[in-house]
C-alpha cells in the first residue's frame, strides 16, 4: 500500500482514533469507582458542614457515621415516609418530575449535645448552570440551624459568593414558617433586608440571577417537605 496515498492515512488515522477511544474508555471504567467514591465524600462533606461539623476527605465518613449514619428517610410530598434510600437520591432528576411523583430524601443528624437537627437537600439553577445546598432545621422543624451552598460555574467574584461563609451565616435562625404556621420559605432580596425579617437575607451584590435562583431553589425544593415538618 502506498505510504503516501490518501488510502494509507484514511485508515492510520481511523485505526488511531479507535484505539484512543478504547484508551481512554477503559482508563474512565476503571476509575469510575473512585470518582463516585470523591462524590460520595464530597456529598457527606457539605451534609456536615450545614450542622457545623467541619470534615475533610479523611474524617467525613467516619464523621457521617457517627452522626447521621442510617438516620434518614425518603419522603413524598404528602408527608408520608416511602421506601428508598435517601443519600442516592438525585434530586436533579427528581425535581424534573411532577411534584406528586417525587421522592425527597430527608437526614437527621444527632450532635454531639444530643440535639437533632433535620438536613434538607436543595437543588436549583444559577445564571451559568446548577446550584445545590443543604440546610439543616432545629427541632421546631421551622427555623434554619445553618446552611450551605455550592455552584458548578457561577461568575468568580458575583454569583459564586454563594458558597462563601459571609452569604451562608445570615441564614442561621431565619424561619420558613411564619407564625401561623403558613410557609414562606426564604427569600434573597436585593437592596438590603429590614432589620428582624425572619424571612429573608441580603442577596448578593452584582449576583441578582444566581440570587433569585436560590430563593427559588429554597421555595420549590422545601414545599416539598411542607406536610411532613408541619405533621
Amino acid at each position: 500500500m502506498d505510504k503516501q496515498g490518501n488510502l494509507y492515512t484514511f485508515l492510520y488515522a481511523s485505526i488511531m482514533v479507535i484505539v484512543v477511544a478504547a484508551v481512554l474508555a477503559f482508563v474512565s471504567e476503571s476509575l469510575k469507582p473512585v470518582q463516585n467514591k470523591n462524590v460520595e465524600i464530597a456529598k457527606k462533606i457539605d451534609l456536615l458542614r450545614s450542622v457545623g461539623i467541619s470534615s475533610d476527605a479523611s474524617t467525613a465518613e467516619e464523621l457521617f457515621e457517627k452522626h447521621i449514619g442510617d438516620n434518614t428517610k425518603v419522603i413524598n410530598m404528602s408527608g408520608s415516609e416511602v421506601e428508598g434510600n435517601a443519600f442516592t437520591i438525585d434530586m436533579a432528576k427528581e425535581l424534573r418530575k411532577e411534584p406528586k411523583d417525587r421522592n425527597y430524601p430527608l437526614y437527621i443528624c444527632k450532635l454531639d449535645n444530643g440535639d437533632e437537627k433535620i438536613i434538607i437537600p436543595l437543588r436549583g439553577v444559577g445564571l451559568w448552570g446548577p446550584i445545590w445546598g443543604y440546610i439543616s432545621l432545629n427541632a421546631d422543624k421551622k427555623t434554619v440551624y445553618g446552611a450551605t451552598f455550592d455552584h458548578k460555574g457561577e461568575t468568580p467574584g458575583l454569583g459564586a459568593e454563594i458558597s462563601k461563609e459571609f452569604f451562608q451565616t445570615p441564614f442561621k435562625g431565619k424561619t420558613i414558617f411564619d407564625d401561623a404556621g403558613v410557609f414562606t420559605s426564604i427569600a434573597v432580596l436585593k437592596g438590603g433586608v429590614s432589620d428582624g425579617n425572619p424571612h429573608a437575607v441580603d442577596a448578593i451584590s452584582g449576583g441578582t440571577i444566581t440570587s433569585n435562583g436560590v430563593t427559588d431553589m429554597l421555595k420549590e425544593c422545601l414545599q416539598g417537605y411542607e406536610k411532613y415538618l408541619k405533621n
